[in-house]
């Protein structure tokens, strides 16, 4: 009889160790079965909402494998997924406060957010370039010299055209857009002969415009890639590791193929339309090494 007694008062003292064993987001997720993904309403295809304001998007669709990752780790099945409208603004203040545990959309993973945040895997590289007429040949930034060019007031974008200007005496007549819809009205309208934006933000100007077919993206950038990731809370190692390792293994796998077809290859909901944005080498890359990082350079040198 001795020995059962002995395994009993064992058993006890271990279940509160493997309790504290959870912590952070795991140990919350635990307690109130739910977890809670903010998104933005329009930032699309990362996330948005379709015609049944039901949030859908490429980011969310990642998330949704972190929270299954989560279910597998805790051995719950039933755990709730909430969805909150966040917005650029909130984000950050929202994660940091515990309202939401992940933020998917397309968040710039950069070394001034890491100091309040941080980011799992990289799931998209965005890069400035800009968008012209077809008819115009101009497929390179050397061929902007003399022409005129618009880019948003006060954007990063603006400030890197002003630089590369400057460093290449292009001579580019350049003229900021109080905001995207301006711009896109200027290259449309040819008081511009250029566009020079985000490149996944021109791949849906153009998707949405009159006339598609009439615009091509260049293949050079002003900048080195900005990744994108789905943001965390900082200091919370065991969700971290969990998010890094749900999101590895979907990108080494065949599945981000179809995904990334899905949300920026093909007809997207709720009008169908495809934004056509293949997956350039350094994104292929990047899901084939993945990699948390907020350096430019760790994507712009893989080969």
């Amino acid at each position: 009889m001795r020995l059962p007694a002995v395994l009993f008062v064992v058993s006890l003292a271990a279940s509160p160790a493997t309790a504290e064993e959870l912590s952070g987001t795991l140990q919350k997720v635990k307690e109130t079965k739910k977890i809670t993904l903010g998104y933005q309403e329009a930032s699309v295809p990362f996330s948005y909402l379709d015609d049944n304001q039901r949030p859908i998007g490429f980011a969310l669709d990642i998330c949704l494998k972190i929270v299954d990752a989560v279910k597998e780790d805790l051995g719950i099945s039933d755990i709730a997924v909430d969805y909150l409208p966040v917005t650029s603004s909130n984000r950050i203040p929202l994660m940091v406060n515990g309202t939401i545990d992940l933020h998917c959309s397309a968040t710039t993973n950069s070394a001034d957010r890491q100091k309040q945040v941080t980011f799992t895997n990289t799931h998209f590289l965005s890069a400035t370039r800009f968008a012209a007429k077809k008819s115009h040949n101009i497929n390179s930034i050397d061929d902007l010299k003399g022409k005129a060019v618009t880019a948003v007031a006060g954007s990063v974008n603006l400030a890197q055209l002003i630089k590369v200007n400057a460093e290449r005496k292009l001579g580019v007549n350049i003229l900021p857009a109080k905001d995207q819809a301006e711009a896109f009205l200027l290259l449309e309208t040819d008081r511009v002969q250029a566009y020079v934006l985000d490149d996944v933000q021109l791949a849906v100007a153009i998707a949405r415009s009159k006339e598609p077919a009439t615009y091509m993206i260049s293949t050079e950038t002003f900048s080195k890639p900005e990744p994108y990731g789905i943001m965390l809370r900082r200091e919370d190692a065991p969700f971290k590791a969990l998010a890094d390792r749900a999101t590895a293994e979907l990108y080494r796998s065949p599945e981000i193929e179809v995904m990334y077809k899905r949300w920026l290859e093909s007809p997207t909901p709720p009008n169908g339309i495809n934004y056509n944005v293949p997956m350039s080498p350094a994104l292929r890359n990047a899901f084939a090494n993945p990699s948390s990082s907020f350096d430019p350079d760790v994507y712009a040198d893989a080969k």
